[in-house]
């Protein structure tokens, strides 16, 4: 075991959060909560940091897509280097499975203080009995 000394007072840190204790994969999950309520489905998304442009809701064959995308911003030398850097920049993605017979007219959705809130209505399924057959009596 080879002992390397620490270059500054903020590396101890670095222990704390590597990527043992703070998977990288944990960094890009969007946090979701999705509540019922009688009439609609409400899925919140916390997206901290993103701008609503570019933030992408699409809907193909059932599903309910998000993807978001987050640029890394330039480094200038006389602004300082990061020491350590938790926050997420990239592109990172979820996909909610709504039903085939919801439309994207049907959706809405509004972006405010780095929170996506969806509204997806419900649609009542249209469960058609089975067709009774008559057997012929001889």
């Amino acid at each position: 075991m080879m002992l390397v000394p620490r270059r500054n007072s903020f590396d101890l840190f670095d222990d704390f959060f590597n990527e043992d204790f703070m998977p990288r994969r944990e960094h890009n999950l969007m946090k979701t909560d999705i509540k019922e309520h009688k009439n609609k489905y409400t899925v919140e998304v916390d997206l901290p940091g993103f701008t609503k442009e570019n933030i992408n809701l699409s809907l193909n064959n059932g599903y309910l897509n998000i993807h978001a995308k987050m640029e890394k911003k330039d480094e200038k030398e006389d602004e300082g280097k990061f020491l350590h850097r938790e926050r997420f920049f990239g592109e990172c993605s979820r996909s909610f499975y709504v039903g085939d017979e919801i439309k994207e007219e049907d959706i809405q959705a509004e972006f405010k203080n780095g929170i996506l809130k969806i509204e997806v209505p419900k649609k009542e399924e249209t469960k058609k009995l089975p067709e009774t057959k008559q057997i012929e009596i001889k």
